[in-house]
């Protein structure tokens, strides 16, 4: 079992998820902001002008790397070719932290480009504990596990999500990333209470937050239902929901992410200068 803290040299304060169009702004003022986040698939080539850049960032910065593509949940092991690549990219970045979702992408052959929710069952359990502690064997260092955004929920489920995640970690010696955007939404789409579900999540295990945008959608009998897009601003109420998260939990390392409909650097700026402001407090 890997110690989950040994790698978590992230600031306590705000990062943002890097996008090259922000490369010339980041470098001549990166405001609040104190670290970047990068996924893991898009740096697993052998050169060119992506990985140029981020070796100067990564002299300025410290880095999270962000895996969309292990398929963590899946029936199947995680891919052997992907995660050398991924242990060459770690190797030579040293990032300060490595993260994946509690989800599936793949299928056999098929790789599908979605994270696709989990039953929360003990079959499940002893799978995904099984890949994580192939993954950190493989890069030889703990990672963040981060609570998925869902549409649904597994009759078959046996148990609730945040004492799925517990138990994984405890399990594997893996740490979590708490996605105050994904607490939000899957609870507005499942009707949950946001609250309770923060106040059962292991706040003691958390190495990073994520704070996200998301689209408004009417389901078929016209409730709300909100997709998690990562397209626009951070709503008000996960801005009360992080507060409050702080409060309890503490200052962690607090992400905004932005993947679609990119905007201008100083909009980015500017929602981590809120998360800056709501971190304050706590960090005086």
């Amino acid at each position: 079992m890997l110690d989950a803290t040994s790698h978590q040299t992230l600031p306590l304060a705000p990062g943002v998820g890097y996008k090259p169009q922000h490369f010339t702004a980041i470098m001549e003022d990166s405001g609040p902001v104190r670290w970047l986040e990068i996924h893991a698939e898009n740096y697993m080539g052998q050169g060119g002008r992506p990985l140029a850049q981020l070796r100067h960032l990564a002299e300025r910065f410290p880095i999270s790397v962000h895996g969309v593509g292990l398929s963590i949940g899946g029936e199947s092991p995680p891919d052997a070719d992907h995660l050398a690549r991924l242990r060459h990219l770690v190797d030579w970045l040293n990032p300060a932290s490595f993260s994946e979702h509690l989800a599936w992408s793949s299928h056999e052959t098929a790789f599908l480009n979605d994270l696709l929710p989990l039953p929360y069952t003990a079959e499940t359990l002893t799978r995904v504990a099984d890949h994580i502690d192939q993954v950190q064997e493989a890069l030889g260092r703990p990672m963040l596990l981060e609570n998925p955004s869902t549409y649904l929920a597994f009759a078959e489920s046996e148990m609730a999500e945040t004492e799925f995640l517990r138990e994984i970690a405890r399990r594997t010696g893996c740490g979590l990333l708490l996605d105050i955007n994904n607490v939000f939404v899957s609870c507005t789409n499942q009707k949950l209470d946001p609250r309770g579900y923060i106040a059962d999540f292991p706040l003691d295990l958390v190495g990073e937050i994520h704070l996200g945008g998301h689209d408004e959608q009417e389901d078929e009998h016209g409730a709300p239902l909100l997709i998690d897009s990562h397209g626009a601003e951070v709503v008000d109420p996960v801005w009360t929901l992080y507060a409050e998260t702080i409060v309890a939990g503490g200052a962690r390392p607090s992400l905004i992410e932005w993947d679609t409909d990119v905007p201008d650097w100083p909009i980015l700026a500017a929602e981590a200068e809120r998360a800056a402001r709501i971190l304050a407090p706590v960090l005086t």
